[in-house]
This record gives C-alpha cells, structure tokens and sequence, in this order.
C-alpha cells in the first residue's frame, strides 16, 4: 500500500489500482487533485479542515463512479446522489476494490464545553495497515500496524496524544493534523512523544506531496 501525505489531516492511500482519499478539507490545497483521481472519499466527520463540502459535492455530481463515506452529518450535507453517498458508524464496514475498511469510534474530541462535538468516526484500512482517527483519541479494539497521529488543533493534548499511541501500540506512527504547528512546534512534540519521548516510537514526520511504502 502507497500512502501519500497531503496537508494537515488528508492522505491517500493507494493499492493495486484503487485509490481512497480521506479527509480532503479546505486547509489541504491540493484536495481538488486528490479527489479528482479518487475511487472513494471517505470523511471521518463535517468539520471544514477535514470536509471541504463545495469540492466533494462538485466532484459527485461530475464524477457518477465516485463514492464518498461519512457521518450522518456529512451525508446530510451532500444528499443521496443515487447512494453514492453512504453514511457509516462505528461497527460499519465496506470494501471499495482491494481495500477493505471498518469504521470505529464515535464523537470528536472535546474542545470546550460551550462548543458541540459532532460525530467522528476513524477508519481502519486493511485489518489494521492502517488507521486514521479524525478528531479523536479513539483506540480501536484491534491490532494497528500505522497509526495517523493528529498533533494539533483546539482539542489536542501532548499527554493525551502520548497515552493515546500508548494505547493503539501501533507499529507505526505518522503524523497528521500539524498545520497549526511551526516548524519548531512540530520539532518539539516529535521529541516529546517520540522515540526518546513518551511513546518510545518515531513520530513520522512526512512533508506533503510525499508518498511512503506501509
């Protein structure tokens, strides 16, 4: 499997010819590219950084092989579109070509207690290859061998993300979700919950337009 790392929380993962994009928001700048060479969408929930609605709802209704999966809300948001559209929740779990997917979690992290938190759900790619989380600190009930780590935003925390890998025992963690971090930001929490760190594992940290083997 080929995972290429876009900006802040999106990523594509490809293999034997199918490819999925997940979490194609308005802060990921090539999402347009990304989507237009994408057999599915899939949306771990309707925050504008990780669901830019405009681009998926055009990418639908000019591409009728494209499917996209989401949260209730997500699915809300775009309609039917001849059940292209297919909402998941934790338990849920489909194939889209050679990739076969399970849905796990429930709500996005809390941020404060004035500001709703919506459905968020995380997908695991190939019995465990990989996981992306969303926004939440989710440990799902299965083995994960890559684990996408989110190291910002209003809801993250440095000890709660450590407990998290903790938690996951991934293989591997690569890091998403880091735009609201400075070059020097970014430094600092790889050391902190890295190798030497808290977790005792390398935070990857991979550019974006950047392709990894998993």
């Amino acid at each position: 499997m080929q995972l290429t790392k876009h900006a802040h929380a999106c990523v594509t993962v490809e293999k034997d010819g199918t490819r999925l994009v997940i979490d194609p928001g308005t802060f990921t700048p090539d999402a347009p590219g990304a989507v237009s060479e994408a057999h599915a969408v899939l949306i771990t929930h309707e925050h504008f950084d990780h669901f830019d609605e405009k681009l998926i709802a055009a990418a639908l209704r000019d591409r009728p092989e494209l499917l996209v999966y989401g949260t209730a809300a997500v699915a809300a948001a775009l309609g039917g579109h001849d059940g292209r559209v297919r909402t998941v929740s934790a338990g849920s779990a489909f194939t889209v070509g050679s990739f076969t997917v399970s849905v796990h979690g429930y709500r996005h992290a809390a941020i404060h207690s004035d500001i709703p938190c919506p459905d968020n759900v995380g997908y695991l790619i190939d019995d465990g290859a990989l996981y992306h989380p969303g926004d939440a600190y989710f440990a799902p009930d299965a083995a994960v061998r890559t684990l996408l780590l989110p190291t910002s935003g209003p809801w993250t925390k440095l000890g709660e993300a450590a407990d998290y890998v903790r938690a996951v025992k991934p293989e591997r963690v690569i890091q998403i979700h880091e735009l609201m971090l400075s070059d020097l930001g970014q430094a600092s929490t790889a050391t902190i919950l890295g190798e030497n760190g808290l977790t005792g594992l390398p935070i990857e940290r991979v550019e974006p337009g950047t392709g990894v083997e998993l």
